[in-house]
């Protein structure tokens, strides 16, 4: 069966009231994927979800819009906040959708369109997810993400990846294709193996509150692989909350979690690691901003 993207309603169970604050980092991070869309207007409004990653030395947002109206507001609002910038695609999961009821090339050249502005830096997520996918949308989701590996290279904008149960598909894809001079493995979710494929062909690996959780040992042993020159760190939000919030809405203001479990797992002071973590994510999008 093919599922959908996730939408706007599809927003994580738990608790609605907003966790504490945790102690801010003793550096500028950058929280390089995020959905604030999703949250808007629910939980956690854009200026307060800003301001609140903002007092926790969480100081910039790449906002990802990975359906027509999700790249649509992500202009926009990248637009609006100097703290923001955008990436916009079609979310692999909603390829197959729009295939089916034949608007695919009409969102590609939307998305192509939007993929232009100056305030977007990154063409994603993009990607093959074999998960929600079944094998008879597979053929098209791979198709689809053909296309935009070649309009992130055509732009020279950055490459942000959804990769879920498809490793080898990704890679092969990516080779077939051309790599592009920058990209980005979001939510990095394989092994020390799979991590060095990636490194090989020259992807930073962005890490997220998944490191945190109990039953990721291999993901971990991933980001201990990892040249410290390679690494980032994102939220996903407002999904894939770190522990000890697992279950609850994310938000960038919690990204300390997930950095401070980085450190610990690489064996990296905590103000180098952020320090690198800022300049990653600046040299993964194409300069600071």
């Amino acid at each position: 069966m093919t599922g959908p993207t996730r939408q706007r309603g599809d927003r994580p169970r738990g608790p609605r009231d907003r966790p504490a604050a945790p102690e801010p980092l003793p550096g500028p991070v950058v929280d390089n994927h995020c959905h604030l869309d999703i949250a808007d207007g629910d939980w956690l409004p854009v200026q307060d979800a800003i301001a609140s990653a903002t007092a926790v030395n969480v100081t910039r947002i790449v906002q990802v819009g990975c359906d027509l109206p999700g790249a649509a507001w992500a202009v926009e609002t990248a637009r609006q906040h100097d703290e923001l910038v955008a990436a916009v695609a079609l979310h692999p999961n909603e390829v197959p959708v729009l295939a089916a009821t034949g608007e695919l090339d009409d969102a590609f050249a939307e998305i192509a369109r939007l993929a232009v502005d100056p305030v977007v830096r990154a063409v994603g997520e993009t990607g093959l997810d074999y998960f929600r996918t079944g094998e008879e949308g597979r053929p098209v989701q791979r198709e689809g993400f053909g296309w935009h590996v070649d309009l992130a290279r055509r732009l020279g904008k950055t490459l942000v990846i959804h990769d879920r149960d498809a490793h080898d598909d990704v890679l092969a894809v990516l080779d077939e294709v051309g790599v592009p001079d920058r990209w980005v493995m979001h939510c990095f979710s394989g092994d020390a193996d799979f991590a060095r494929r990636c490194l090989d062909r020259g992807a930073y690996l962005s890490f997220s509150g998944t490191v945190t959780f109990k039953n990721a040992p291999l993901l971990r042993e991933a980001l201990a692989v990892a040249p410290l020159d390679r690494v980032l760190v994102e939220t996903d939000a407002p999904f894939l909350t770190p522990v000890p919030y697992r279950g609850r809405p994310n938000a960038s203001y919690l990204i300390p979690h997930t950095v401070r479990a980085m450190a610990q797992v690489r064996g990296d002071r905590l103000e180098d690691l952020c320090q690198a973590l800022e300049a990653n994510t600046f040299a993964a999008f194409g300069g600071a901003w």
